[in-house]
């Protein structure tokens, strides 16, 4: 994002209670042409986006779809970068959401996994990529990926999402849960993972 660079496509899907939900996908028209270095990477071409709509004409139903929710992504802030800067550019307001990151995940997660991009995550639990490098393929995965991190992290002694948290952001060594200590991972609606 920067530098004049537009977004192409993008893919939301709602994660809830370890199931990945209704999703919303749309391609978008850039207003410019894209660079061959992108067409080449996510297959997208200029004719493919010549009638899809402007990020102002969705920008309203993405802001929707973001509210009162968590941001996932994998790099969530360089994808929190682009969707950030393309609401505020079209609506002037950008919703203050938490962020959640399946690299950060990852690396305090699963610590003995020497690379944690997302190719290698989905190899690691058994997920299928589809359209690898376009928004809804990328976003599906991630949100697969979600669930299983989730999983990992409810074995490891990470009750809720407060602890999710406090673990994410702890330098150094964790401390190891209790014996006995309960062991689900439980998110109310207000913690919905999106």
């Amino acid at each position: 994002y920067g530098r004049g660079h537009r977004m192409t496509e993008i893919a939301i899907y709602d994660v809830r209670n370890g199931l990945v939900e209704e999703g919303y996908q749309s391609l978008v028209n850039p207003g410019r042409t894209i660079p061959r270095r992108i067409v080449s990477l996510t297959g997208i071409s200029n004719r493919m986006v010549s009638s899809a709509p402007f990020f102002d004409h969705i920008a309203a139903a993405v802001l929707e779809r973001l509210e009162g929710r968590i941001f996932v992504a994998h790099n969530a802030r360089f994808d929190w970068g682009w969707v950030s800067q393309q609401l505020a550019e079209a609506l002037g307001e950008v919703p203050n959401v938490e962020r959640l990151c399946t690299v950060q995940m990852a690396r305090r997660l699963l610590p003995r996994l020497r690379r944690r991009n997302l190719d290698e995550l989905a190899r690691h639990y058994g997920i299928a990529v589809a359209d690898r490098h376009r928004a809804h393929g990328d976003a599906l995965a991630t949100a697969r990926i979600l669930i299983r991190l989730l999983d990992e992290a409810g074995r490891q002694g990470l009750a809720d999402l407060d602890a999710l948290r406090i673990f994410l952001h702890k330098r150094g060594r964790r401390s190891r849960p209790r014996q006995g200590q309960q062991l689900s991972l439980g998110f109310d609606s207000r913690d919905r993972l999106d």
